[in-house]
């Protein structure tokens, strides 16, 4: 089976530090461009990180630039997000989610929930001020 199973949130005060993984089961993420999303009840899901297929290339939105980072392992099995002075705006479920893409796709990051077909489960992280 395809699986991907996200964990690491939690609560933590304004300006602190989480790190959120991402494990792969029944697959790894070569070929697969990755993303981590957020969402808020009541409001759309939001793209937070990108990573391309190849791990070269990555977006962010820029409410996280310069805050947040999205990586791979050199496995290809872990993806992680490093959330660095976190904000109560941070607070949200966090997806991971996956896209199968084609060779001429390898270094480019895809932007749009709906340009990824696996899904996890969510972590919620909460964060307070």
């Amino acid at each position: 089976q395809v699986r991907l199973v996200e964990s690491g949130g939690g609560s933590v005060q304004a300006g602190g530090s989480l790190r959120l993984s991402c494990a792969a089961s029944g697959f790894t993420f070569s070929g697969y461009a990755m993303g981590w999303f957020r969402q808020v009840p009541g409001k759309e899901r939001e793209r937070v990180a990108a990573i391309a297929a190849s791990g070269v290339n990555t977006a962010y939105a820029d409410s996280v630039k310069g805050r947040f980072t999205i990586s791979q392992d050199n496995a290809k099995t872990t993806m992680s997000l490093q959330m660095n002075s976190l904000q109560p705006e941070d607070t949200a479920m966090y997806y991971c989610a996956a896209a199968d893409v084609g060779w001429w796709q390898t270094h480019t990051p895809l932007l749009r929930s709906a340009d990824y077909n696996i899904w996890g489960q969510g972590t919620q992280v909460t964060v307070s001020s």
